[in-house]
């Protein structure tokens, strides 16, 4: 199963020495007075985890506490900021998702990344993606994380599920994209970022 995940998602990503992605995706690609100019940003990186199930391939998400300073009770990756002991942003992801869920960073390979994202709230993101291998056991680290759960690929991965709307934000309306999911309500940054996966998907799919 996951040889024939890795032959589908490789094509579509960038390679884990390539330079930094010329294309960023961002909180204000839905805003249409915004000049596309962005600071340097605090350098992160999320994980986009993969695990097999009988119903196929799932997606983990994790529910952010409402205690953390920012994005409090937002669905979103595990992640976080670059740490200056880390090799480099693929260490931050695996060192982030270890720490958030539980599961041993040494269970993941990872497939590459794909495009950037710059948050409203001022960080520069790459995500990785990556395949769990071997029993997964959740233990989520109460002070960053409310809940671990699964989204199936296949929704995730699908361009139609994505919505565009909007919320008043410091007196203007906003738009962002969101992908809810049963009860679950998936926007802002963690939907951008799908959507842009969704969208290398699309593009690989079609071209063939």
């Amino acid at each position: 199963m996951i040889e024939t995940l890795t032959k589908c998602l490789q094509p579509v990503l960038e390679p884990l020495a390539a330079d930094e992605q010329g294309r960023l995706y961002s909180d204000f690609d839905l805003i249409a007075e915004h000049d596309g100019v962005f600071g340097t940003g605090k350098t992160a990186a999320v994980l986009v985890p993969l695990v097999w199930r009988a119903s196929g391939w799932q997606v983990l998400l994790t529910l952010r506490s409402d205690t953390m300073p920012t994005h409090a009770g937002q669905i979103s990756f595990p992640g976080g900021s670059y740490h200056p002991q880390d090799e480099n942003l693929t260490t931050t992801a695996l060192r982030e998702f270890e720490e958030e869920t539980g599961v041993l960073r040494s269970q993941v390979r990872v497939l590459g990344r794909f495009e950037r994202y710059h948050t409203a709230t001022d960080y520069r993101i790459t995500p990785f993606v990556g395949v769990i291998a071997g029993p997964v056991v959740l233990r989520a680290d109460p002070r960053e994380v409310a809940e671990i759960f699964e989204v199936p690929f296949s929704f995730l991965s699908n361009l139609a599920n994505f919505k565009q709307e909007s919320r008043i934000w410091q007196g203007k309306e906003r738009f962002f994209y969101s992908i809810p999911w049963q009860d679950r309500y998936i926007w802002g940054a963690t939907a951008g970022m799908l959507r842009a996966l969704a969208l290398r998907l699309s593009t690989n799919i079609s071209e063939k």
